[in-house]
């Protein structure tokens, strides 16, 4: 299962951990990253058991479970920039004055009325997935849509991609396999995600790949890797450092 089906699929409990747990693994909800129960794990001249370490990942690379949520696109979330600016700042423990200071913005009652807004907003989305939860139990007709990635960009009607139609993109773009490269080079948004997908997939998430490196692996699927490697990019699949040394896979 991909981590985005995982991450879609955790419970709100699983989700506020960052990690869901297994048979035999605590699975990473932010980055992928499996730790095996039973084992014990050294940081920093320490000892710890699987949970605790998978909590000292979190912490080491993500920050906080917050952090990482807070930064994923608008489309996913639903808030506005300014939102995540007050919401960053509540996390901080900070003060309504000390907000309002720090923002430049109204005065305390200001901050009290967003903090209002916010809280309604919860409430509107407990009953919106109460009644989602209800409806999956009703409706037959829905189709099984393929999950955003948590790393998406410009989250739009080219993500309505149900998963028949993820099959027949596939087979008509990698005629031969996946592994054999493209025909050609799809024109649509929804056919280039698509193959976008199936090419992030094929490479090694755990790599961080040289430009050199990186356009010898895209170079196996498409002549152009130029042009793939810079719509992996703005298709959030694909990440590089500044002066482009260095690229690797985003978690899907």
């Amino acid at each position: 299962m991909e981590l985005s089906d995982i991450f879609w699929n955790a419970s709100i409990e699983e989700l506020k951990k960052g990690f869901v747990e297994g048979e035999n693994l605590f699975t990473c909800l932010l980055c992928g990253k499996d730790i095996e129960k039973g084992m014990v794990y050294s940081f920093q001249d320490n000892l710890y058991e699987a949970e605790r370490y998978m909590r000292i990942h979190i912490e080491k690379k993500h920050q906080s479970v917050f952090d990482y949520l807070i930064e994923m696109d608008r489309k996913l979330t639903g808030i506005t920039d300014h939102q995540k600016s007050l919401l960053r700042l509540f996390y901080q423990g900070k003060s309504d004055k000390e907000i309002q200071k720090e923002l430049d913005i109204g005065s305390t009652s200001t901050i009290r009325h967003h903090r209002f807004s916010l809280k309604e907003k919860e409430r509107q989305a407990r009953n919106f997935l109460a009644m989602m939860e209800l409806l999956k139990e009703k409706d037959k007709h829905a189709p099984a849509f393929v999950p955003v990635h948590q790393s998406a960009t410009m989250v739009d009607d080219r993500y309505n991609i149900t998963e028949d139609e993820r099959t027949k993109i596939v087979d008509k773009f990698f005629p031969d396999g996946v592994e054999n490269g493209l025909t050609k080079f799809p024109a649509k948004e929804k056919q280039r995600l698509v193959i976008l997908k199936e090419i992030a997939q094929q490479l090694d998430d755990n790599h961080k790949y040289t430009e050199k490196e990186m356009n010898q692996k895209l170079e196996h699927y498409y002549k152009d890797y130029v042009l793939v490697r810079r719509y992996l990019i703005d298709y959030g699949l694909l990440d590089r450092k500044q002066d482009g040394s260095q690229y690797w896979v985003k978690q899907q």
